[in-house]
């Protein structure tokens, strides 16, 4: 039993045997369930020592070794990840979340680390970026992918790639692009769900908003209030920022609702929508959503919507909503799973780590979908 009375040992021992193929020796296996067992205990600091004390063992070095040097696909254990997810948490409600998350470290050495913007620190920090796909559906919220965000100027500079063990002739690639790449995998393995969200790092890709057009996935992606989109004007479909079209709305255009259950209750806003894309197919709705603060002083957050021609606002308005669960999420995996925790310098490392940390995660949200017979299961 974890330290928020969730019991997941039998879960944990379940995950365990569907992911052992993964390993090529027995040594690595049996340290996978125990590296498992330490992330969902009770231990302080999810790093090698206290994870090889709580596991009986006098040093580290085996805990560093799987992480490090054991044979095993990471990549495939993150496909039984995503199986186990949407077998235990599947709906076709559900959404996909893109988002990212700051790891603060020390030095130049890990892979992929440099002063950069961490959301989580809220400002410039030395640390490393790892881009996220979310599944959050009406049973509960987990991780599908992950991907480490490398910086042009570690692409740019293959030696300090080889000494971090990051794949030869590595492209550079955007976040938008190793978002892309990730939800090609859920999509192709037939995830259920109805929606793509994600912030205005994703939602201000075109080429990511196009994709998803061609590949028909719905999607409402958050986009800066500058964002240009073709609308119909007084003199005929024409560029315009987001902005200058919510400013137009009249009053009555505007309907407040909420966009889900919050830590504080029901997330009220006001909200409307303006049809995009003057040209566009009959079939399909083409939107600029815009959600208004209730505050003396209105803030206004703007997003890009595609689905079916009929989808209602409220539907909108949920989806923009679904985006909080990834910080939830985040939140969780961090605080009980030592998603942050690892002391690790190479790519194999941080994959591995951050792989295992999801799966421990995705035991906690499976255990409490059950435990709840098919009611909300919330992640905190």
């Amino acid at each position: 039993m974890d330290a928020t009375g969730v019991e997941w040992t039998g879960e944990v021992e379940r995950v365990w045997q569907r992911v052992r193929p993964r390993f090529a020796r027995a040594e690595a296996r049996v340290r996978c369930r125990r590296y498992l067992v330490g992330l969902l205990s009770r231990v302080e600091r999810k790093n090698g020592w206290q994870l090889a004390e709580a596991a009986g063992e006098a040093t580290p070095h085996g805990m560093q070794a799987l992480l490090n040097r054991a044979v095993w696909d990471a990549d495939g254990v993150r496909d039984d990840l995503r199986a186990y997810v949407v077998e235990h948490l599947g709906d076709p409600a559900a959404v996909l979340i893109v988002d990212e998350t700051g790891f603060l470290k020390k030095g130049d050495k890990s892979a992929g680390v440099q002063r950069q913007y961490s959301g989580t620190a809220g400002r410039i920090e030395n640390c490393q970026i790892g881009i996220f796909v979310a599944y959050a559906g009406p049973r509960g919220t987990a991780f599908l992918d992950r991907a480490l965000y490398l910086p042009r100027v570690w692409t740019d500079d293959p030696a300090r790639c080889a000494a971090a063990g990051v794949p030869a002739a590595l492209p550079f690639q955007t976040k938008p692009d190793l978002a892309r790449a990730m939800l090609a995998r859920a999509l192709d393995a037939g995830v259920p769900g109805g929606w793509v969200t994600g912030d205005e790092v994703y939602g201000g890709d075109r080429r990511l908003r196009v994709w998803l057009e061609e590949r028909d996935v719905s999607h409402v992606l958050a986009v800066k209030r500058t964002e240009p989109l073709w609308a119909r004007t007084a003199r005929g479909p024409a560029q315009v920022p987001a902005e200058d079209l919510v400013a137009a709305l009249p009053t009555a255009a505007w309907e407040r609702l909420s966009a889900g259950d919050g830590a504080k209750g029901p997330r009220v806003f006001d909200w409307a929508r303006v049809p995009l894309r003057p040209l566009r197919d009959p079939t399909r709705g083409y939107w600029l959503l815009a959600r208004r603060s209730l505050d003396a002083t209105p803030e206004l957050a703007y997003y890009v919507c595609f689905s079916p021609a009929a989808t209602p606002l409220a539907e909108l308005v949920r989806v923009a909503g679904a985006r909080w669960a990834i910080e939830v999420g985040f939140e969780a995996a961090k605080g009980e799973v030592g998603l942050d925790q690892y002391e690790v310098r190479r790519w194999d490392g941080w994959h591995r780590h951050v792989t295992l940390a999801l799966l421990a995660h995705a035991v906690l949200a499976a255990t409490r979908a059950t435990a709840q017979k098919g009611g909300l299961a919330t992640i905190r």
